[in-house]
């Protein structure tokens, strides 16, 4: 059976794919196993990727909220926004889970002219300057041209940092960051240069997608529970994580939510987050 993927391409079905998409999510055996026999009724040849990932989430969230809200992570993550402003305030908590302390949209001195950067990041003698792509759609990849522009604007912000006193030895760093893929050249370029680069799925065992699971960071928009419409709001009011609903649960207030609906938002987001608050 022919499959159509993202970037407009033909390929066969493979079960497998579906399995470890699963298995990452958490999903035990007897879940996947019904999942992918009630998916494999309702495929048809030259189906599209993302017509068989709804038939693949409706199905196991008929058997687990949980588990389909971490996997839609994908999709949520491009949830987050047009603006790309919740994303990067979601890499930032990301960092900070993992020690850095981080600015975001900051204006910064560069040898030549000012540039806004996405976010700043430091951590012991590390000195980062991230740029963040954000995409809505699977589709889309950071080219080498996104690569050739984060590096161009962080050698005149690195001529600043340098002159600046404790700065002389310290390892300053571009990085460019996106929810979806970097193109072959872009990867190529970024480790000729000495660049960060952090993807979907890159770099192997600490791409973006294993660093959500093992900080368990997750956004709101992982969440079944809520509507598209009240995860908007949400987002308005800058909660952007599952974790930020399991320590003040009255975020949850002022969106239209019954005390029942909201009681369900909660115990979803604590099973979410359950590697991260094991009391809860």
């Amino acid at each position: 059976m022919k499959v159509i993927k993202a970037n407009g391409e033909e390929t066969f079905y493979e079960p497998e794919k579906i399995v470890r998409s699963l298995e990452r999510a958490g999903a035990s055996q007897e879940v996947i196993k019904e999942v992918l026999s009630a998916t494999e009724q309702e495929l048809f040849d030259g189906i599209h990727t993302k017509a068989m990932y709804k038939i693949v989430f409706k199905n196991l969230k008929k058997l687990s909220h949980s588990t389909a809200s971490k996997y839609h992570l994908k999709n949520a993550i491009m949830e987050l926004g047009p603006t790309g402003f919740p994303f990067e305030k979601f890499i930032a908590a990301l960092l900070e889970a993992e020690g850095y302390r981080t600015l975001t949209d900051q204006i910064v001195e560069g040898h030549c002219v000012k540039h806004e950067v996405d976010i700043i990041a430091e951590k012991d003698n590390q000195h980062f300057m991230m740029e963040c792509k954000f995409h809505g759609a699977a589709g889309n990849i950071c080219d080498v041209k996104h690569a050739l522009y984060v590096h161009a604007r962080f050698l005149d912000v690195e001529k600043t940092w340098l002159i600046k006193p404790g700065h002389a030895q310290k390892f300053h760093q571009g990085w460019l960051v996106t929810n979806t893929r970097l193109s072959g050249d872009a990867e190529k370029y970024g480790r000729c240069v000495g660049m960060g680069l952090l993807s979907w799925n890159h770099p192997k065992e600490n791409s973006l997608r294993e660093r959500i699971d093992r900080n368990g960071l997750y956004p709101i928009t992982c969440l079944t529970s809520l509507s598209k419409n009240e995860k908007q709001r949400l987002l308005d009011k800058q909660i952007v994580l599952c974790h930020t609903l399991c320590e003040r649960p009255s975020a949850l207030n002022g969106i239209g939510l019954s005390e029942t609906r909201k009681r369900k938002v909660l115990e979803e987001c604590k099973i979410i987050c359950k590697n991260k608050y094991r009391d809860l």
